[in-house]
């Protein structure tokens, strides 16, 4: 089970470093959610994921990020990530932690900053 998930995600931090908002949130399924940790719900839905993404990547089309570490743990599975807005610009860490629907879909994804 987690190769599988492994392998969405891998999918997943491509599309998003290529700018495709549209493929990105295609790995969400139709009510998936993009929150804070333990706060609001940032985008809801495929069509929130992919919108406000779509604006993220208009405003920062140089935006990056690198997986440092992915770890499973039952249904979970978190990614270390270090991400940069432009090339010359600081990076920040983040960690997510994404819920599945089965293998498929992600469900939810929550990030702590």
């Amino acid at each position: 089970m987690s190769k599988a998930r492994f392998d969405l995600l891998d999918k997943l931090i491509e599309r998003y470093n290529a700018g495709d908002a549209e493929g990105y949130s295609a790995f969400f399924a139709k009510d998936g959610v993009e929150a804070m940790y333990r706060g609001a719900d940032l985008r809801v839905g495929r069509d929130g994921v992919r919108d406000g993404n779509a604006r993220t990547f208009a405003d920062f089309p140089q935006n990056r990020a690198i997986v440092l570490e992915r770890q499973a743990f039952g249904d979970y599975v978190t990614l270390h990530e270090r991400v940069w807005r432009t090339p010359e610009g600081d990076p920040f860490e983040v960690m997510s932690i994404y819920s599945f629907d089965g293998d498929e879909k992600i469900s939810r994804v929550e990030f702590v900053r």
